[in-house]
């Protein structure tokens, strides 16, 4: 375990300060996510490619409807069933000690940062 990637399991997750705030690096899951897509669609593509375009012309629906429309909610629904099926609903789990690292990753990542004084901007 690093102070970057105070989660090691079962996704790696890897903390990163950021001038606003932190992102978040989760290629771990990520790349569960695109293996388990790969795997749907040499079991059947069809069927996948099918709830894909499906989700795509939901999603075309919303942006033109608005937020709380129909088409939202159906495409809502829709990514949250994929996502069900794929990979334990899309929710990455952390447990036992991991949860306090990575608590205290993050507040570490936030903490002000002392500014450096003058003199030692003059002096870099």
């Amino acid at each position: 375990m690093s102070e970057r990637t105070p989660v090691t399991g079962p996704y790696r997750i890897g903390v990163d300060a950021t001038p606003a705030g932190v992102a978040l690096d989760m290629t771990h899951y990520l790349s569960a996510l695109v293996l388990a897509l790969a795997e749907a669609a040499d079991e059947d593509g069809q069927s996948l490619l099918d709830d894909l375009q499906a989700i795509a012309e939901l999603d075309r629906s919303a942006r033109h409807q608005g937020r709380d429309s129909h088409a939202t909610h159906e495409r809502d629904e829709a990514v949250q069933t994929l996502l069900d099926e794929l990979i334990d609903g899309g929710s990455v789990p952390v447990y036992g000690g991991q949860v306090l690292r990575l608590a205290e990753s993050l507040r570490r990542a936030v903490a002000p940062r002392p500014m450096p004084s003058q003199r030692e901007a003059g002096a870099a």
